[in-house]
């Protein structure tokens, strides 16, 4: 078995990680709940349109 896949290399390693500040975490948590719902809205408007579109040429209810 290697030495970092025991549970002294696993502390070892999360110790020299850097991990983000409150303030970057905050930042970074924001931009991504943004991100999720642009893309969100986006696909509901695509299949709203495509609704839209196959209606109008005669198929779906």
């Amino acid at each position: 078995m290697s030495k970092w896949f025991s549970i002294d290399g696993i502390k070892k390693e999360i110790k020299r990680v850097r991990w983000s500040n409150k303030k970057k975490l905050a930042e970074n948590f924001a931009r991504v709940l943004i991100f999720c719902a642009f893309f969100g809205i986006f696909f509901v408007v695509c299949e709203y349109a495509i609704t839209l579109f196959l209606k109008l040429i005669g198929i779906g209810a």
